[in-house]
């Protein structure tokens, strides 16, 4: 082989890890006291509401403005400020995924995906249910 033929394979080869290093997102969810101790840090977390405080927000005063208290699933609680509209449903979720960064003792969140199995549970019973019709002699 040609030394132009092997630093072109090399080039390849450098180039295909470079787009696979940029593709594959490394990003690891963490609890809400390993966020506390990254403070100012971008980080992912995975909660529930807790509903025994109330969920700030007053759409003619502010619209982009929404503040709620968070519980993760080792216990650990945060206030979360998000500076959008308040996400529809967010009574109902049952996880919420949080994007953003902890700042002065609450979470700013940048980001909000909602988790709501409600909608998989009548598709779930109803699998069930036809899976027993047909198994039944």
């Amino acid at each position: 082989m040609k030394k132009t033929h092997i630093i072109i394979l090399v080039g390849i080869a450098a180039l295909i890890g470079g787009l696979l290093a940029y593709s594959v997102d490394f990003s690891t969810y963490d609890t809400i006291a390993s966020a506390q101790k990254k403070q100012g840090k971008f980080v992912h977390l995975i909660a529930k509401l807790d509903k025994s405080q109330p969920i700030e927000y007053d759409p003619v005063k502010n619209p982009n403005y929404v503040s709620f208290h968070a519980i993760d699933s080792l216990g650990g609680k945060t206030k979360v400020v998000y500076h959008n509209s308040k996400p529809q449903d967010i009574e109902r979720s049952e996880r919420i995924v949080m994007k953003g960064t902890m700042k002065d003792g609450h979470f700013e969140c940048k980001d909000i995906l909602l988790k709501c199995p409600s909608k998989y549970k009548d598709e779930k019973e109803h699998l069930q249910n036809s899976v027993k019709e047909t198994t039944t002699y």
